[in-house]
């Protein structure tokens, strides 16, 4: 009688554990107060309207207590996040525009969607082809870091030029620019923050500025990192220009001192064990620096201290 009464009491007791969502089990603090206002790429988002306000509170929750991807984020960001603000400063892009990118993948560089969207950027074929990049079955530019930062400033800033509010240009980024410019002219609403939207793209505007809010305050959301826990960005060893084609990608990188895992890690972009290059294009292939990718927790680079709480 005894034995049933200390396993009874134990099953009570997984069971009251389990009936706890796992996110109270884990996490002990609240999700972040919506803020007064937010200033995003320049223009302050104020939340003194009920919808904006439950909107934004909506993500805030979300955020908090998704803490598997929201961990994967901060981590990879401190690798990606200095690749990428060199470019968006290069071409004009305010630096917040980053976020999007945040929410479009992950930051996963080798993301990929059901609907066929790739890459850090998520393009789907079409359009990156329309934007400047090389997408076939050998060559995927969609998976280059930099040249698909580059296609996606260009689509950012000939959306600003048409609509002039970042808000509205991170919507039509979701939503199509066709989608975009009839909603304006069906509802004569010029800003995406006042029209009513599917649920995916009115979700997706609050979701870039909570990713700000996480990034430049994560103790907020919870985190605690150290240097050691978030994944360094080491530059390539050396980049290596070819204008021919190369047979075998393999041969190449053993003659290059790295295996041909470690070559396709550093260039994703190259999607097959060879290089056909019949037209004799220019491409430049990294070279990773192998030994500065040992795992050392004493000298791992931090990219925002922000994030080392």
């Amino acid at each position: 009688m005894k034995k049933n009464s200390i396993i009874a009491a134990l099953t009570a007791g997984i069971v009251s554990l389990f009936a706890v969502p796992l996110a109270a089990q884990t996490l002990q603090v609240p999700p972040p107060q919506v803020p007064a206002y937010i200033v995003f790429a320049g223009d302050t988002i104020r939340f003194d309207r009920a919808d904006l306000r439950e909107r934004m509170d909506r993500e805030l929750v979300a955020f908090t207590y998704s803490h598997n991807m929201s961990t994967l984020m901060i981590k990879r960001a401190n690798r990606y996040f200095p690749q990428i603000e060199p470019v968006l400063k290069r071409m004009g892009i305010p630096d917040d525009l980053k976020y999007l990118m945040v929410i479009e993948s992950n930051v996963d560089p080798q993301a990929a969607s059901s609907a066929g969207a790739a890459g850090l950027w998520q393009f789907i074929q079409s359009t990156g082809r329309s934007y400047g990049l090389e997408v076939n079955s050998n060559i995927d530019e969609r998976y280059n870091i930099v040249k698909a930062t580059e296609a996606a400033c260009k689509y950012l800033r000939e959306a600003y030029s048409k609509y002039g509010d970042w808000m509205t240009v991170a919507a039509s980024y979701n939503g199509g620019q066709g989608g975009m410019d009839r909603r304006i002219q069906s509802q004569n609403q010029k800003h995406a923050l006042d029209q009513w939207l599917v649920e995916e793209t009115s979700r997706y505007m609050f979701r870039i500025l909570t990713a700000k809010m996480m990034f430049e305050n994560p103790r907020q959301f919870g985190f605690r990192f150290t240097p050691a826990d978030l994944y360094p960005y080491i530059p390539p060893k050396r980049q290596v220009t070819v204008t021919d084609p190369i047979d075998d990608l393999v041969a190449f990188a053993e003659k290059n001192g790295v295996t041909f895992a470690d070559l396709k890690r550093a260039n994703l972009w190259l999607r097959e064990s060879k290089l056909n290059n019949a037209s004799h294009r220019t491409y430049i292939i990294d070279i990773p620096d192998t030994e500065a990718l040992r795992y050392d927790p004493s000298g791992t680079k931090v990219h925002s201290p922000a994030w080392v709480r």
